[in-house]
């Protein structure tokens, strides 16, 4: 099993030096004075720590033994609980939450960040913290304060886990068809009743208690979207002080046998005339429930970062010990019965791409988890907006592209490792189950690839692209006579150029008929995809070009940056052009066969 080492100055370089966090905290108002580079790479340094030994430890033991239901409850596998009470006595829960709740009041942005350590090293043990955030930042926002004051402060320590209880069995990403039903009550409360599904860390024997943030609809509700609400729903009502009181009638129906994460428990939750609290208006459920969605979709995201850091951790500490062959160009290793397999051009192409992906990834996880916090905590209108609009085009980005790219990172680490990668004991066949399921929840691939192209630039009439293509713009002007970024910033102003004309293509034709729309969305999010890493890679390059230039110590380290940038614009970059040439395929050839003529 890969052991996870936290990539430290991978983080450092892109927070620091590519992004300059220090000077966005600066900015902020709620962070200038509390925020430094110092006290981020303290908690980074902590975290690491925890990640590398506590929980890489335990990712294959959470495969292996899964989670176990009997009559309704869960127990996690070996060690699991013991790793949450340190997470909770480290203080990591508590991160970026109010101080009025006892909440540290740090940025979003350094607990996504964090995220990435917990993921790589442990994502199914990190599925349990990471879903009480989205309860938190639901009831900070939308709760009321008497909510507030009885929930946030267990769920801010740790004390208690949170869960967001939205879709069913008949609805999938359809929430507007879901039946859970919400009744008045004489004492102000709901009667809740219907069964969730799919709902992560759902039940549990981390926390003393799970705080259930339930989609359902209110007597009478108009259909659709426009009728759904949002509850609190505790698994244990509180008494009169606030403490743990009698069992809500919220019970786990069972827990899903599934292809990955099995340390998670993925469960059925019944809801038969539970107690349950409304947050915010009534019919507004989905209204309160987006304002958090970016921050979880990029949470999402993470998992393909951390499918792509894992895997290629794993791929090439092997590669650099495997022998098989000699190198078609000479022994490399003559003194050894053949040479390690990372002399291999074809090992080396899936290593670099692994590479490539990890730290592209993490540099776009990064920059939208910095935008997050300049959209919530801006100086001004005006900044919190812009940043609103960036964060909203490429969210879909990053959480689809990220997790597709993770995906075939986690294959590549199989690959590296031939028929050993599919002996379960090297664990890189894990990461490939593991990561599966980041191409599906949040939105699959393709809603996100819609949502990107028909809501975020079509339906904006393209302003939220060119937000961002004018920032790609200004990069290619201000080094247009940099003959060391020539390679980068050349052709990356002509697809900068290209993605706008490829945009007006489809709308043009979306305006005969509007499955064009859907013809062409995910080949447009995958070209969308590739050309924003390369906006990065293009940026990271220039910053270890700077580097270099002023005789640093770190020579290896910024010239593995220009040489992995070199890598991504001629090897992987160039994948747009299939994506171009399928979308000019049209709507016709997926439409033209009928439905009764699909046959098997």
């Amino acid at each position: 099993m890969p052991q996870y080492k936290a990539p430290l100055r991978d983080m450092q370089f892109v927070l620091h030096e590519l992004l300059n966090a220090e000077q966005h905290y600066a900015t902020l108002p709620a962070f200038q004075e509390s925020v430094s580079r110092e006290l981020v790479d303290q908690y980074l340094e902590a975290a690491a720590d925890f990640c590398e030994n506590e929980l890489s430890p335990l990712n294959q033991v959470g495969d292996r033994e899964g989670c176990t239901w009997n009559d309704g409850v869960v127990t996690t596998p070996t060690g699991f609980k013991e790793a949450y009470q340190k997470y909770v006595e480290l203080g990591f829960p508590s991160l970026a939450a109010e101080e009025q709740y006892g909440g540290q009041a740090l940025p979003n942005s350094l607990g996504i960040i964090i995220s990435e350590m917990v993921g790589t090293s442990n994502w199914a043990w990190g599925m349990y913290p990471g879903l009480s955030h989205g309860a938190v930042r639901t009831l900070e926002h939308h709760g009321s304060t008497e909510q507030k004051d009885a929930y946030l402060p267990k769920l801010v320590s740790g004390e208690w886990t949170g869960t967001m209880c939205l879709t069913e069995s008949h609805a999938g990403s359809d929430l507007g068809i879901i039946r859970t039903k919400a009744e008045p009550q004489a004492d102000g409360s709901y009667a809740i009743t219907g069964e969730k599904i799919f709902i992560s860390a759902g039940e549990h024997d981390m926390a003393d208690n799970i705080v259930h943030i339930v989609l359902a609809r209110l007597p009478g509700a108009p259909k659709g979207t426009k009728g759904i609400s949002l509850f609190i729903v505790p698994k244990f009502n509180l008494n009169a002080d606030g403490s743990v009181g009698e069992r809500n009638s919220v019970r786990c129906g069972s827990i899903e046998h599934k292809m990955g994460i099995h340390g998670n428990a993925t469960c059925v939750i019944n809801f038969d005339n539970a107690k349950g609290f409304l947050i915010g208006p009534e019919n507004r459920g989905l209204n309160c429930m987006f304002t958090f969605m970016n921050t979880a979709r990029i949470g999402t995201a993470v998992q393909g970062l951390s499918a792509s850091e894992s895997a290629f951790q794993g791929a090439l500490t092997y590669a650099k010990d495997r022998l098989a062959m000699r190198s078609l160009s000479g022994p490399k290793a003559p003194e050894k019965e053949a040479d390690p397999i990372i002399v291999h051009p074809a090992v080396r192409n899936m290593l670099l791409t692994q590479k490539a992906f990890a730290e592209g990834s993490r540099a776009l996880v990064y920059n939208l988890a910095l935008y997050a916090d300049t959209a919530e905590k801006g100086a001004t209108e005006e900044e919190r907006k812009a940043a609103d609009n960036l964060l909203s085009l490429l969210t879909p980005i990053a959480k689809a592209f990220l997790t597709e790219i993770g995906s075939e990172s986690a294959k590549h680490g199989v690959q590296v490792f031939g028929g050993h990668g599919f002996i379960s004991e090297h664990g890189m066949e894990q990461i490939v189950r593991d990561t599966r399921i980041a191409c599906l929840y949040e939105g699959t691939t393709e809603i996100q690839a819609l949502d990107l192209l028909g809501r975020k630039v079509l339906g904006t009439q393209g302003a939220m692209l060119k937000d961002f293509t004018k920032i790609i713009h200004k990069l290619v002007e201000a080094n247009k006579d940099n003959a060391a970024m020539k390679e980068f910033v050349e052709p990356l102003a002509a697809l900068n150029k290209e993605w706008g004309e490829l945009t007006m293509q489809i709308g043009a034709k979306a305006m005969q008929n509007p499955d064009e729309v859907g013809a062409a969305a995910v080949d447009y999010l995958y070209f969308s995809g590739y050309v924003t890493l390369a906006y990065l890679w293009a940026r990271m390059a220039l910053v270890a070009q700077e580097q270099l230039a002023t005789g640093t110590t770190e020579v290896d380290f910024y010239n593995a940056k220009v040489t992995t940038a070199r890598f991504y614009f001629k090897k992987i970059l160039p994948r747009v052009r299939s994506h171009v040439d399928v979308i000019s395929g049209g709507l016709e050839p997926l439409m033209t066969l009928d439905a009764e003529h699909f046959a098997f």
